[in-house]
């Protein structure tokens, strides 16, 4: 018998006769009671879930931010204001310039925590590695919280901070289903009344319901349509649009209760920019919740207010949507996306170009791309979804910086439980930090 048989080899060997045949007689038929568009079929399972897993679970904006380790810092300062008159000609005989000082602003940044939990039931571990079981489930558990916690800390690095919200009671208010996942439970929510910007009077919120949009807050604020609501403290990681979020930011009204544009009172709530980062810069990434289709005039004037502020743009963020909708306005002018290969860093340590470690991206400019699915999204005058927002940023002033590297713990301790059951822990202690506001920057009220 040669060492490697063909195919048709291996069949006619294998099935010599009935007795004789280790597989039985049908085991190379297709088995019809396995189908591909049920449920259950055996196909959809396996091959479905590792196609929900690739789309699904992509972390990139993770991955590609530099992670550095926290040092011995609870903050910083940056300036914000050069001064006025402090610099100017002086004539032989002339006076000197007024004397002036810096506005310095203290930044203080705080390790997060991010948890994600998991269990099976000890029944479940010993039944699942007999015959016909899915092997080691708690294995499984595992892997899959793993993915699991990379994916929140992803999602928390992007989620979105100010909506106009489209039905709202004592203790809840209701956003669109889709942008609820931007709240998280222990964040601090202020509102921002109809036509009254400036109102902080916060809330926390107890709980999040995804599927139908409604966020449950604490007693004492009441919520109406066309109230603004945005988080001015995280529970969790600060995110991008944290971040590029300047005071008097212009937001749609709703389309109930009070059409007009409005500008969220972000001072009062004690977490703007204020007008000194690059976003602030006349507005130019906001258009009041109105929806306007991405062109390269937009692109370029948020490249140029990153350069116009001392910043080099190294990475632009932008959703699916608005990466098909550039490749196209490229292409009907004859301009393609260039290639580049991005380094991944991990603190000052970065992979060589070219390295199978390495992210191949389109770029614009000679600045890469990164299609994220979890870029936020803005909401229209009419409560309406639209398209993703971009993201301009100089990630050499932006760093993940990690207090406690992940951690897995794991438990066996029955009585402690009050069942039979092991329970597994991912956590991570880190916090997102920008050591410069002035040179990153969003363009947002796009549509889809």
């Amino acid at each position: 018998m040669p060492n490697n048989p063909s195919l048709q080899e291996y069949i006619a060997q294998s099935t010599r006769g009935m007795y004789s045949n280790v597989f039985g007689p049908d085991w190379v038929q297709k088995q019809t009671y396995f189908t591909v568009d049920t449920a259950t079929g055996i196909f959809n399972t396996t091959y479905g879930n590792k196609v929900w897993q690739a789309l699904n679970n992509q972390t990139r904006v993770f991955n590609a931010l530099p992670r550095v380790v926290w040092g011995n810092t609870a903050g910083w300062r940056i300036r914000t204001d050069r001064g006025s008159g402090r610099s100017r000609p002086v004539t032989e005989s002339g006076s000197l310039p007024t004397v002036d000082v810096s506005n310095i602003v203290n930044i203080s940044s705080l390790p997060r925590i991010v948890a994600t939990t998991f269990g099976a039931s000890v029944k479940s571990i010993f039944t699942s590695q007999l015959e016909g079981g899915v092997g080691d489930v708690l294995a499984i558990e595992m892997e899959n919280g793993q993915i699991d916690h990379v994916k929140e800390i992803n999602e928390e690095l992007l989620a979105g901070s100010a909506f106009i919200v489209s039905a709202g009671a004592a203790t809840t208010f209701t956003v669109p289903a889709s942008i609820a996942k931007h709240f998280k439970i222990g964040d601090a929510v202020a509102t921002d009344d109809a036509g009254t910007p400036g109102r902080t009077t916060g809330s926390v919120v107890s709980a999040v319901d995804t599927s139908t949009g409604v966020v449950t807050v604490a007693s004492g604020t009441a919520f109406a349509d066309g109230d603004g609501a945005y988080i001015y403290s995280r529970a969790g990681l600060t995110s991008l649009a944290d971040i590029v979020n300047g005071d008097a930011a212009s937001n749609a009204g709703a389309g109930g209760t009070d059409s007009s544009p409005r500008a969220f009172d972000l001072t009062l709530a004690g977490r703007d920019n204020g007008t000194w980062n690059a976003q602030a810069s006349n507005n130019g990434g906001y258009n009041a919740g109105v929806a306007r289709n991405l062109n390269l005039n937009l692109l370029d004037n948020s490249i140029q207010r990153v350069r116009q502020n001392g910043g080099e743009p190294k990475l632009i963020v932008l959703g699916h949507d608005q990466y098909f909708k550039l490749e196209r306005l490229l292409n009907t002018q004859q301009r393609y996306m260039g290639q580049e290969e991005y380094q991944v860093g991990v603190g000052s340590e970065k992979t060589f170009p070219g390295t199978r470690t390495g992210m191949v991206l389109a770029t614009y400019q000679g600045i890469p791309i990164l299609p994220e699915p979890d870029c936020p999204k803005s909401v229209s005058s009419g409560d309406a979804v639209l398209g993703s927002d971009i993201f301009v940023l100089d990630t050499d002033y932006l760093e993940i910086a990690i207090a406690q590297p992940s951690q897995y713990i794991e438990n066996r301790d029955y009585f402690a439980a009050n069942a039979l059951v092991v329970r597994g822990l991912f956590y991570t202690l880190g916090e997102l930090r920008c050591r410069n506001f002035w040179v990153q920057d969003a363009i947002r009220d796009l549509a889809a």
